[in-house]
């Protein structure tokens, strides 16, 4: 019986012809723009399989017959390549050239990403040459912005009260500002304790009511910008759903937070009229906590959870930063800081 025949691209010893748009891509390589050549190959293989021009299983012709075909030297086509590989864009199989890899999930996101640059790089040439400006012009552009590199991010540092409201609120916070940007999280206790280096941060960011206390602990030099807070999304969505004839404990650990928590609970539970509230270390806590349907405590007091009768419902009166106040006190700030590194990278 004849056995399977095995085609030249499945077979480790007959390299398979190198595609058309190979050819065509190296063919574009353009010597009057001031872009070096390797970097317009590379460019030119990327983009080629972000459209979808190169599909997985094109064989890219080898080293030398690249550097033949584009004129160029070897060692910067090998030097090209092996950036492609390391990408997870191309793969060599032993004895049958170099191909077009399948493009793994991280990778597929990078080739999104260059779709949506490659468009908005077709719109920049197109609007260069509705203004008169040539080719050489964009690039010249592109190579000084590039020659500059990526400007850095900000670095901010969100100080709370408690470890976990404090990554919720430096999360938040996080969505307000640029992908580059790194917002972390530290509580009063870890600077008090120097578990954490303000001095690496660009901005500070707490509580308005705590500002002076970690301005204090932080020390001059250091902007320290204090937020206001309101109740979550998810925080009003649940109390808003608390049944009318519930009965409502809330616990805090916090006496001053007192006035305050019971009013914004009935705010958004306003139906409400069976209402209780302790603070964590009070004796009679546990009283309280055996006759109530839900309990709302307030952030840091969790230690209450396990002593909930079963089945009652629990909610964490969670706080995520003002909108209003990121806009009109955070973020003009970060602005400013980010033009002056802009003006300092130029230079």
């Amino acid at each position: 019986m004849a056995g399977k025949r095995t085609s030249a691209i499945e077979r480790s010893d007959v390299p398979a012809p190198i595609s058309r748009p190979v050819s065509r891509l190296v063919a574009a390589l353009d010597r009057g723009l001031p872009i070096p050549l390797g970097v317009q190959l590379r460019g030119l293989v990327e983009y080629g399989i972000a459209s979808g021009e190169l599909k997985p299983g094109d064989r890219l012709p080898s080293v030398r017959e690249c550097a033949e075909e584009a004129g160029i030297a070897p060692m910067t086509v090998s030097k090209v390549y092996d950036e492609l590989r390391e990408a997870g864009l191309i793969a060599t199989k032993p004895g049958a050239g170099t191909y077009v890899a399948e493009i793994a999930p991280g990778g597929l996101e990078r080739m999104r990403a260059l779709r949506r640059l490659q468009s908005r790089a077709e719109a920049l040439f197109a609007e260069a040459e509705a203004a008169g400006l040539s080719a050489a012009d964009v690039a010249n552009l592109v190579s000084a912005r590039a020659a500059r590199g990526a400007p850095r991010g900000l670095a901010l540092l969100f100080v709370g009260v408690f470890p976990d409201a404090t990554r919720g609120y430096a999360e938040h916070l996080a969505r307000h500002l640029e992908p580059r940007d790194r917002v972390d999280a530290a509580t009063i206790d870890d600077l008090r304790a120097g578990a954490v280096a303000a001095a690496d941060y660009d901005v500070v960011v707490s509580l308005v009511h705590r500002r002076g206390e970690v301005e204090a602990l932080v020390g001059p030099g250091l902007p320290v910008v204090g937020l206001s807070v309101i109740p979550s999304e998810e925080t009003r969505a649940r109390l808003a759903a608390i049944d009318p004839m519930a009965r409502v404990g809330m616990v805090s650990v916090f006496p001053e937070f007192v006035p305050i928590m019971k009013p914004g609970v009935l705010r958004f539970a306003p139906d409400v009229a069976d209402v209780d509230i302790r603070l964590l270390d009070d004796p009679d806590l546990d009283v309280l906590l055996r006759g109530v349907d839900v309990l709302v405590y307030a952030s840091g007091a969790e230690l209450a959870l396990p002593r909930l009768p079963r089945g009652a419902v629990a909610i964490e009166f969670r706080h995520v930063p003002s909108p209003h106040a990121v806009r009109e006190t955070l973020l003009p700030l970060v602005e400013e800081m980010r033009a002056g590194l802009a003006r300092d990278n130029a230079t």
